[in-house]
């Protein structure tokens, strides 16, 4: 399919004067409007005006300018199927339409837009266009994103056409990005508004309107999903956050392909290292730490993490907080690993963990804070449950209250505030012992808090001597904190809320242990 008339309107101008310029060198006929227009005829490119072409002056501010018969029909025209009617109204064929949409994400998440400026940014004219391009995609190419500029212009240089396989393609990205501009102005809109003044809908304003949705993009196939009977893929967010998994570089020797259960776990370890500003290593197995430290580096942090449970964390994913660096990847080569994720790799450690042909190795960038704010999920059938991150954590411990008659150390705070860090990323009901800022023994997934308890001080084995206890929930009865103390630990920070809390801070002061009470659960089911 040559291309004899293009039509470019576009918001984002990124590249545009250059893939502009290619197109009329070929001999392409530009149409353009509006700013589009004015920035190719400033650089000396020569462009024909939609105002020229529809014999119809742009009206309303530029409310209206592409919506015509002669811009649609000449979108949607099948040769000569509408030749005749196309003649009749004076248009001309169209075989490329650029367009990309106002941009209505940006002014809408910007907290200075007016309500005003929001919708006067929801574009009509450009979808409308996109999607009559897209439609017809068996004549007209459409492109809605910068980046596939140089696919188009690579195989117009050396087909002179562009193919059947690209049109399509550039179609169904069109419909998806037409679907999630429509998708982020139905939220804005069904979103609770600030004059609202029901408190309860004031206090959710920011975060669930009526209508939810997600654009999502296949990133990769999986090996297999939970099972290898099972198959999967992997999807990311149009505007996934820097420093998430979905925009995490692969660089180790390629291998082997990630799996589902590698990315969850990943994403585990991910959400668990964040939490602390030295530097920290998290060994995660089935989607919970087996093994967390932090130290003056992230070599001593690793050693710590991996012996803090070495029998999990063989086959085990590492998360760290700091580059890797040669000597840390001495250390993680001694160990079967699936995956090792950080901010980044020092040369000389890809060049040691490169050899480990099935380790992956995911370089994330910057990491984000775990106090960022967010939105996330879980899939149940026929629906989606959303809330807003548990974002809170640090500092709990800290500024929560002593209820016990002995009052901890500073050594004793220190490695609660540690392990209640730790502990918000374990499967409830969850327990976590600590000593000198290294877990020494976890309890997860139990049904009952006790029991969890039990796995952890049986984990820890002497360890547990000395070592303090964080329980994301309560303590519904005296058992648990009895448990604790039998093994050796010496402090306990819980939410408290429980009918029978005295009861329990009773137990804890007959046993000689100090407790403080954070008022904040951090359960994950």
């Amino acid at each position: 399919m040559a291309i004899g008339t293009a039509l470019l309107s576009v918001s984002d101008k990124t590249g545009l004067v250059a893939f502009a310029r290619a197109l009329a060198q070929q001999g392409t006929k530009i149409l353009s409007s509006g700013g589009t227009a004015k920035s190719l005829e400033a650089e000396g490119i020569s462009v024909e005006t939609v105002e020229g072409y529809t014999g119809s002056p742009e009206v309303m501010g530029g409310r209206v300018k592409t919506l015509h018969p002669r811009v649609h029909g000449g979108i949607l025209s099948r040769g000569e199927m509408d030749a005749a009617d196309l003649a009749r109204i004076g248009g001309r064929e169209i075989d490329l339409v650029v367009v990309n949409l106002y941009p209505f994400e940006k002014t809408a998440a910007n907290p200075s837009s007016s309500f005003a400026e929001v919708v006067e940014n929801i574009d009509i004219g450009g979808p409308s266009m996109v999607r009559s391009a897209a439609k017809n995609h068996a004549r007209v190419a459409v492109v809605c994103d910068p980046a596939d500029y140089p696919r188009v212009l690579a195989e117009l240089s050396a087909e002179g056409s562009i193919s059947q396989e690209l049109r399509s393609e550039l179609a169904a990205k069109a419909f998806a990005h037409t679907a999630a501009y429509d998708t982020a102005i139905a939220a804005f809109l069904s979103a609770p508004k600030s004059e609202d003044t029901k408190p309860e809908r004031k206090a959710n304003a920011p975060v669930f309107p009526r209508y939810f949705g997600m654009a999502l993009e296949q990133a990769y196939a999986l090996r297999y999903g939970e099972n290898p009977h099972q198959s999967a893929a992997f999807y990311v967010e149009r505007h996934a956050p820097s420093g998430s998994l979905a925009l995490a570089e692969s660089v180790g020797a390629g291998g082997k392909e990630l799996s589902f259960n590698n990315l969850v776990d990943a994403d585990a370890a991910l959400e668990a290292v964040r939490e602390f500003d030295a530097p920290a290593a998290v060994v995660v197995k089935h989607t919970n730490p087996c093994g967390v430290a932090v130290a003056a580096s992230i070599e001593a942090a690793y050693v710590k993490a991996r012996e803090a449970d070495p029998v999990s964390a063989f086959g085990g994913i590492v998360a760290f907080n700091r580059a890797v660096d040669e000597g840390t990847a001495r250390k993680l080569a001694e160990t079967f690993l699936e995956c090792v994720i950080a901010p980044s790799f020092a040369p000389a450690a890809l060049e040691i963990l490169r050899t480990k042909k099935n380790l992956r190795l995911l370089a994330i960038g910057e990491l984000r804070a775990a106090s960022a704010s967010g939105l996330v999920t879980k899939r149940v059938e026929g629906g989606l449950l959303v809330q807003t991150r548990d974002a809170s954590g640090p500092g709990e411990v800290i500024g929560g209250k002593i209820v016990s008659k002995r009052q901890p150390t500073a050594d004793e705070i220190r490695d609660l505030e540690f392990a209640w860090r730790v502990c918000k990323h374990v499967k409830s009901n969850a327990i976590v012992l600590a000593k000198n800022l290294v877990t020494v023994g976890v309890g997860a997934g139990q049904m009952s808090r006790v029991i969890s308890v039990q796995i952890a001080g049986e984990k820890a084995g002497e360890a547990a001597r000395g070592s303090v206890l964080a329980s994301d929930a309560f303590f519904p009865f005296p058992d648990g904190v009895e448990a604790a103390a039998k093994v050796g630990v010496t402090a306990v920070a819980h939410p408290g809320g429980s009918v029978k809390d005295s009861e329990v801070i009773a137990t804890a002061d007959a046993l000689g242990l100090a407790m403080i009470l954070t008022g904040v659960r951090h359960f994950r089911h």
